[in-house]
């Protein structure tokens, strides 16, 4: 059984916390079943954007979320990570968004391959 989104959100915002990054919840979803994309801010002019992965990697590697980074490059500006939201919006409106300032560049989520 899935871990529901807000248990996962509230959880992930004071992982954040206690590792001294800044993490604010900027857009609720639906609380049990939302998808969830963290915006990574840097700080610096350098952005990422990070969301669901294939489910198909979830199977493979047994954990109950796995992210991926949703643009090519390896960082973006923030306007366009703001631009992308905008469209994943769009597209899904009970999608949670979670932003996280760190100089560090660090996100604190489990990557697919």
């Amino acid at each position: 059984m899935r871990l529901r989104a807000d248990f996962w959100v509230a959880a992930y915002l004071r992982r954040c916390s206690v590792a001294g990054a800044f993490a604010v919840l900027r857009r609720r979803g639906a609380a049990e079943a939302g998808a969830i994309f963290v915006k990574l801010d840097c700080l610096d002019g350098r952005a990422a954007l990070y969301g669901p992965a294939p489910q198909t990697e979830l199977a493979e590697r047994g954990v109950d979320r796995l992210w991926r980074r949703i643009h090519t490059e390896e960082w973006i500006d923030p306007l366009s990570a703001e631009e992308r939201m905008r469209k994943e919006i769009a597209f899904d409106s009970d999608l949670w968004l979670v932003e996280v300032e760190d100089r560090q560049g660090r996100h604190f989520l489990d990557l697919a391959s």
